[in-house]
């Protein structure tokens, strides 16, 4: 994080001053973080998964950046690894959310009123209900794992983004270019085509990245309750919920570690969005 916030004096040191030049070299430092995350990942091994007691539960060290826990293993290991976990059910999650969202948006803006009022109907409902208690029922619903909190995040997080896809599309139907190509007889596929999708791509994918910290920390936070991925394998909800029963007795660095861990990598993936709707944007851009 302190990297982070040195980021705008070492870009005026670096002649970076404009507002996408910055942008670009905020999204390189955060794209550099997540591809050495993957990398620690792929090159550690399982070697620091399995049980070593003559090393358990050891402070942080040189040895052991993260500390041991109560069975010996390397908690720097098992945090890289469930990491990389979260990564994994995020990006499917946000994905599946996001295709919901795009889906739904164009067909209430495109389908007519009846379409529409059903649609919007459908996120009002969902927004209405409290968001934890739909994610409980929907992943107890669904037998759990990561399969039950891929599908209950993807269920829970499509709203906004359908709001705004839903937007945009209304206001394109209005364009005069659009209104053009109607009127050349050109068909709605076309004018879906090279009309709508290069206007809803950005918002699209900038939604996309921006719900990867919510998939994220939602499936953590059904980890860490009980309801989510099984406890054989490492992942940051598990790391968490395992250490309640130690901390109090001193071993804060099973905790505090991991969870400054994921907020990190959840606060870059907003800093990752943040920065593309900068360089995407020709109104912010020069900010």
């Amino acid at each position: 994080m302190s990297t982070l916030a040195r980021t705008p004096a070492l870009a005026e040191r670096l002649g970076i001053t404009d507002g996408r030049g910055r942008a670009m070299w905020v999204l390189g430092l955060c794209l550099a973080y997540f591809a050495t995350l993957l990398l620690a990942a792929a090159f550690m091994g399982d070697a620091g998964l399995s049980t070593d007691f003559p090393n358990k539960k050891l402070a942080p060290c040189f040895e052991f950046p993260f500390g041991t826990d109560w069975l010996g293993r390397d908690m720097l290991v098992r945090t890289v690894k469930g990491l990389c976990r979260s990564l994994g059910i995020g990006l499917l999650a946000a994905t599946v959310s996001s295709v919901v969202s795009a889906a739904l948006g164009t067909l209430s803006a495109t389908m007519g009123k009846r379409t529409d009022a059903v649609v919007t109907t459908l996120i009002d409902l969902v927004m209405a209900t409290p968001h934890l208690v739909l994610l409980i029922l929907v992943s107890f619903a669904c037998g759990g794992g990561a399969t039950g909190v891929i599908i209950a995040v993807a269920v829970s997080h499509w709203t906004r983004l359908a709001r705004i896809i839903r937007a945009e599309i209304l206001q394109l139907k209005q364009a005069e270019f659009v209104m053009v190509s109607r009127k050349l007889g050109r068909s709605p596929w076309w004018i879906a085509r090279r009309h709508m999708l290069p206007h809803i791509a950005p918002q699209f994918t900038i939604g996309l990245i921006l719900l990867f910290p919510h998939a994220i920390l939602h499936s953590a936070g059904l980890t860490f309750l009980g309801f989510g991925l099984s406890p054989h394998n490492p992942s940051i909800g598990i790391l968490l919920s395992e250490s309640m029963r130690h901390i109090s007795t001193g071993y804060w660095w099973l905790a505090i570690l991991p969870g400054l861990s994921l907020l990190v990598t959840v606060k870059l993936f907003d800093v990752l969005g943040n920065s593309l709707r900068v360089i995407t944007d020709p109104k912010t851009s020069q900010e």
